[in-house]
């Protein structure tokens, strides 16, 4: 299927071309893959090219690895919903703008979320996933800037770790750029506590029962704010709309 009719069916430009999860990285709990699509988007592709929430798991778990947080980084809410994931998986959804380094709010959220799932899993040793569309630039940002930041490794270790494990080199020059000479961001505020992650219940729903309401609609905008399903702003509703809609 060309990229063109893959634009035209839903499916994100260039997905097929990208492996869908990577490896572990080494010394972190962090594994990265490209975003899962729901069901309605994966009946468009070849059983070959799907990958949705389910497919995650179980790949993860035949590496013997135990997928226990997924931070969403894309822009939009219509590749999947936090129902679809099973319900030993939490979700933190935090919008990145493509192309464009990370707001300084929007990497505090970043690590935040991580933070607080480290605190609450000192007893185990399960993972972070991190997606974006590929599962690349945006997440390989920041991977690697909390990995320089917060664990004070080297920018050029990191990119190499980053790149090693997912499969794929980051692209995206910019993000190289601010990675190996920008800035370390500040952690301060870094423990404090941001959003609370919706908890995935798809196991939990009979068949063809009709998609329940979120457990928690609290996300991270571009802005760095939070909304908690008040809707004061248009887009909020909208995207409050996105996810209430079943199969939407």
């Amino acid at each position: 299927m060309s990229h063109s009719q893959h634009k035209k069916n839903g499916i994100p430009d260039r997905w097929t071309d990208y492996k869908a999860v990577g490896k572990r990285i080494p010394g972190t709990r962090f594994v990265a893959f490209k975003v899962p699509l729901k069901q309605s988007l994966l009946s468009r592709l070849t059983a070959s090219e799907a990958f949705g929430p389910n497919d995650l798991v179980h790949v993860l778990e035949e590496e013997k690895q135990q997928l226990g947080l997924i931070i969403d980084l894309t822009f939009t809410t219509r590749y999947y919903k936090p129902q679809d994931l099973p319900d030993s998986v939490y979700y933190v959804k935090i919008f990145t703008a493509g192309h464009e380094v990370p707001s300084d709010p929007t990497i505090l959220s970043f690590k935040r979320a991580v933070r607080k799932f480290l605190l609450d899993n000192e007893d185990n040793d399960k993972l972070i996933g991190v997606h974006c569309t590929h599962g690349l630039n945006r997440t390989g940002y920041l991977v690697c800037r909390y990995l320089i930041d917060v664990d004070g490794i080297e920018p050029k270790k990191a990119i190499e770790l980053f790149n090693t494990s997912r499969g794929h080199n980051i692209e995206r020059q910019n993000y190289i750029d601010d990675l190996q000479q920008g800035p370390k961001r500040s952690n301060e505020g870094m423990e404090e506590p941001d959003q609370e992650p919706a908890q995935g219940y798809a196991n939990q729903r009979p068949p063809n029962a009709p998609s329940p309401r979120p457990r928690s609609l609290n996300t991270t905008h571009p802005s760095g704010t939070r909304d908690h399903g008040r809707g004061t702003v248009m887009c909020h509703m909208k995207i409050v709309l996105d996810l209430l809609m079943p199969g939407g």
